[in-house]
């Protein structure tokens, strides 16, 4: 399998989608995935988007 478009959303994506995670607060990692909240969707980091949105509100 060839991997010639591997990445290729996260590079059009602002700062190649590196940020500060809202939930863990930690800087310069990837902030891709979506987690729905009571009334909003944020993006946090690969070890944040385990946690349930009951105790990110909480």
């Amino acid at each position: 399998m060839a991997k010639n478009y591997r990445g290729r959303e996260v590079a059009n994506m602002p700062n190649h989608g590196r940020g500060e995670c809202p939930v863990c607060h930690r800087t310069g990692i990837k902030v891709l995935y979506d987690i729905k909240l009571t009334d909003k969707t944020i993006k946090v980091c690969k070890i944040c988007k385990g946690i349930s949105p009951e105790k990110i509100n909480a």
